[in-house]
């Protein structure tokens, strides 16, 4: 963090004594600079979020901007060649995500990443590439900074990593040294595929049509379903279309580890997990939310993503006889289904392979696996449908296409 530290009457007279032949003023630049440092001290010192509260940012930078003006006319700095646009470059570097702000507005752009200062990506369509751009340390911790202020997530020694929903809407992910090796790691994942329903995912070429009538027949039918896939690949937007299709009459609850889904259903509870507090306390998991899942009447139950010994929970909620689905990192359908097996094996609980295997047999209806082509198109690139054990006591499966 920055401080900005003011002269004071001795030192404005010597600096004026020091310049006034020469007139040998700091350049625009310098005075921007100040100028936002200034703006940025006051935030802090007044606790305001800049984003949610545009109106204070304004009075802010505008009475920053006249006393920076009435100084100059006093001589202590030269004066500003065009104030207003000072004023159009405080406000979007302020209210927004300063240098980044025209990559969350491109529609192109799906994700954004920074590992340096001089080292930033973004992915377009699928495809990465390294941007004309170099940040210093201080705006990129002052960036973050700002991102998380909304989200009452906290990033320090003893939590070097952070999740977090941005007010927009993106995923924020980072990671702090010493967990990284030097400089902070952030990665910010925005949603440009709002898919609300499976026609959409036909119409961007996700799907075929005939996979979307398959599948909206298999939700309404209350099918157990498992996206898999790797990062980037499309299981969110995949899951979140899929539930577009469930009648509106039923009761969703989901869990996931930050909101990402976005369901838009009459009757959604969505919830996330909460990491602890500075005392340790506190902390909610995903095996938390599902099992408090159980207790809120839910008709279909929907975990963002399995990676641990929430699977156990979530095959306990479907053998119970309540409709799920989720997605799991995996690179193809079958691993989808070997990965399940193992995974409710972390709950420890006396969990053994002879209740896992036969349990996810009997509850796994479909594997939907999704995959991302060089080129960035993303599709459906196989589904499985899940018929049983067979007599070596493997699950045995039946590809639908």
């Amino acid at each position: 963090m920055h401080e900005t530290a003011y002269p004071g009457p001795a030192g404005l007279a010597s600096a004026r004594s020091a310049h006034v032949a020469s007139r040998a003023y700091r350049p625009a630049s310098a005075n921007r600079q100040a100028i936002e440092e200034r703006v940025r001290a006051t935030i802090r010192h007044r606790g305001i979020d800049p984003r949610r509260d545009a109106a204070f940012l304004a009075n802010i930078v505008g009475e920053t901007l006249s006393t920076f003006n009435d100084e100059s006319v006093r001589g202590e700095h030269a004066a500003l060649a065009d104030t207003e646009s000072v004023r159009s470059h405080l406000i979007s570097q302020l209210s927004g995500y300063g240098p980044l702000q025209k990559f969350f507005d491109d529609p192109q752009v799906e994700e954004i990443w920074i590992n340096a200062p001089d080292k930033i990506f973004v992915a377009r369509s699928g495809v990465s590439t390294r941007i004309d751009l170099t940040m210093t340390e201080d705006e990129i911790h002052t960036l973050v900074e700002r991102m998380l202020y909304a989200s009452g997530r906290r990033l320090d020694l003893s939590t070097p990593f952070v999740d977090a929903q941005l007010p927009t809407g993106e995923r924020l992910h980072v990671a702090i040294p010493d967990i990284t090796a030097r400089h902070w790691a952030i990665n910010i994942r925005k949603y440009t595929v709002r898919a609300r329903q499976l026609s959409d995912l036909v119409n961007v070429q996700m799907l075929e049509e005939a996979q979307a009538d398959y599948l909206s027949a298999a939700m309404s039918a209350g099918r157990n379903i498992l996206v898999s896939g790797s990062t980037g690949a499309g299981k969110t937007t995949l899951l979140r279309a899929l539930l577009g299709g469930i009648a509106t009459t039923e009761r969703l609850i989901s869990a996931e580890e930050v909101f990402e889904l976005g369901i838009d259903l009459p009757d959604v509870v969505a919830m996330q997990t909460r990491p602890p507090s500075l005392e340790g306390r506190g902390a909610v998991t995903l095996r938390d939310l599902v099992r408090e899942s159980l207790r809120m009447r839910p008709d279909r139950i929907v975990i963002g993503e399995v990676r641990g010994a929430e699977a156990f929970d979530l095959l306990v909620a479907l053998n119970a006889g309540i409709p799920g689905a989720c997605t799991i990192h995996a690179n193809s359908a079958r691993e989808a289904l070997t990965k399940l097996e193992i995974l409710p094996l972390l709950a420890g609980e006396n969990i053994t392979p002879n209740f896992v295997t036969p349990t996810v047999a009997a509850t796994i209806n479909l594997v939907i696996h999704v995959s991302r082509a060089a080129s960035g198109q993303r599709k459906v690139a196989q589904i499985l449908e899940v018929m049983g054990l067979g007599p070596d006591g493997s699950i045995l499966t039946r590809a639908v296409s």
